[in-house]
């Protein structure tokens, strides 16, 4: 089946549809909802129900947009309070995590390929590069199965993962396009890659830093008469800060993560509005992003590189991680060891990988389309089995526990900005709550609880004191007291 203006629209709606419903299965299995995106993109390719796609330009370009937008609103969701304990482990994961991970593993496929399989053999660059395109982390789908098996982590596990996940893939990215350019240049200066390693690093967070508070200071003083237009004016602040930095030799995906970051923790028009729909966005752009990966890939031609895949996974997994991150984490004396530990099992390899390697096949680098298929068989192995275990793994290592979550609405489509520490709870009238008296100021509450809304069949009422109540109405309650609510 051939893609065609015809009936583009018509597939992609299709695919979503199924995207979407696959989640609501992905939460009860307690798999990772990225894999069954990936799956439904296979199964819809050539080796399935036949739409063909195999330009990796496409591909690269697709993943290089919803990278950006899944680093901005990631940057936008991080706060500053949660991340200060964890900055420097974080920072030092993300950066000398990243590196020791890909010599690690770069080595062992050089040792491994060279000595035990003849179909795959690989030179000690080509190894490097490989491991360099793996060297990431994508912890995206993990908070979602511990969100859906209602599991919370103990001493600052979730700021420090979730830092580490947005901040690392600027490292992988600087290898993989360092050795791509030393495997065509055939020149391997090693103070020309220091060097352009710090400028990167360097001129990338001073760029994302900077254009950041440039773009608060300009939310700020605008004054859009259609309040719609700020999230669509902060798609473009995204690629603006991507692109310009790109442009100017720095490492645009950091300082797109800095740029959202700065914002995120800065006080604009229209914030609490902006982020929720980048949120929305960014969903958008994790199926698409997945299911073009998906499609650019044929089933049949994962099975020549099941032995070496499976063998470089499990080294990544058991060893190559954990190795990294016990050496990074060595200095942290206050983390315990078993959340070290966890931390290294929380490893996953995503999107991000498949992406930096299509990076090796618009480059034309020999044995290009080998590394793509494992990169993708390995993301396939690490979210099947890392994925599927976190939950239980925390609970072995004792560091599950019940998330502090404020409660959900049901009837009254309303929503606190983070900003804001109040909370609110829908309460049903009952006749013992009308004991005292049927109106609202016989109702004995917290001093600083207030009935704000009273939902009666299809009706939405503004109560007053002197407003009667009737059995079955429902209340929305507001309060600073968030174990009042939750005793209620």
């Amino acid at each position: 089946m051939n893609l065609s203006i015809d009936n583009i629209m018509l597939i992609g709606s299709v695919l979503l549809f199924l995207s979407i419903f696959a989640s609501r299965a992905s939460y009860r299995l307690g798999i990772p909802i990225l894999v069954l995106f990936l799956f439904i993109g296979m199964l819809s390719g050539s080796d399935g129900l036949g739409i063909q796609f195999n330009d990796p330009s496409i591909a690269q370009f697709v993943g290089m947009m919803a990278l950006n937008v899944i680093l901005f609103s990631g940057g936008m969701d991080t706060k500053y309070l949660d991340i200060r304990p964890v900055a420097i482990s974080g920072t030092v994961l993300s950066t000398l995590g990243v590196l020791l991970t890909a010599l690690l593993t770069g080595f062992f496929i050089f040792w491994i390929t060279n000595n035990f399989f003849s179909t795959v053999t690989l030179t000690l660059l080509e190894a490097l590069l490989l491991a360099s395109v793996m060297s990431s982390t994508d912890s995206a789908s993990v908070f979602g199965i511990l969100r859906s098996k209602g599991v919370s982590l103990k001493e600052h596990m979730k700021p420090l993962l979730e830092f580490e996940s947005g901040s690392n893939d600027p490292m992988a990215y600087l290898l993989t396009i360092t050795l791509i350019q030393v495997i065509e240049t055939q020149t391997g200066n090693m103070w020309y890659i220091v060097g352009f390693f710090l400028f990167q690093f360097i001129f990338g967070t001073l760029m994302g830093f900077g254009l950041g508070k440039l773009f608060v200071w300009i939310l700020n003083k605008l004054e859009l008469h259609n309040r719609s237009l700020y999230p669509v004016l902060l798609i473009a602040v995204c690629f603006f800060i991507f692109t310009l930095t790109n442009d100017l030799q720095g490492n645009g995906y950091l300082a797109v993560y800095i740029g959202g970051l700065v914002i995120g923790n800065s006080k604009f028009t229209q914030k609490f509005s902006s982020k929720r729909f980048f949120d929305g966005l960014t969903w958008l752009f994790q199926i698409i992003m997945f299911l073009c990966l998906g499609l650019l890939v044929n089933p049949r031609e994962l099975l020549p590189v099941t032995g070496i895949g499976l063998i470089i996974g499990l080294f990544m997994i058991l060893f190559g991680r954990p190795l990294s991150v016990l050496i990074c984490l060595l200095p942290f004396k206050k983390m315990s060891f078993r959340a070290k530990i966890f931390t290294s099992w929380v490893g996953l390899r995503g999107a991000v990988p498949i992406i930096f390697a299509t990076y090796t096949l618009t480059a034309g680098i020999d044995k290009s389309f080998m590394i793509f298929n494992i990169v993708f068989f390995v993301t396939l192995v690490s979210l099947l089995i890392q994925g599927t275990t976190i939950p239980l793994i925390a609970g072995w290592l004792g560091l599950a526990k019940k998330p502090d979550e404020r409660p959900e609405l049901s009837e009254f489509e309303i929503e606190l900005s983070d900003d804001i520490s109040s909370v609110m709870k829908e309460f049903i009238v009952d006749t013992n709550l009308l004991k005292n008296g049927n109106k609202i100021k016989d109702i004995s509450l917290h001093p600083n609880t207030l009935v704000v809304m009273v939902k009666r069949g299809e009706q939405y009422l503004i109560p007053t004191g002197s407003t009667e109540l009737f059995p079955l109405d429902i209340l929305l309650l507001i309060s600073d007291d968030d174990a009042m609510l939750k005793d209620i």
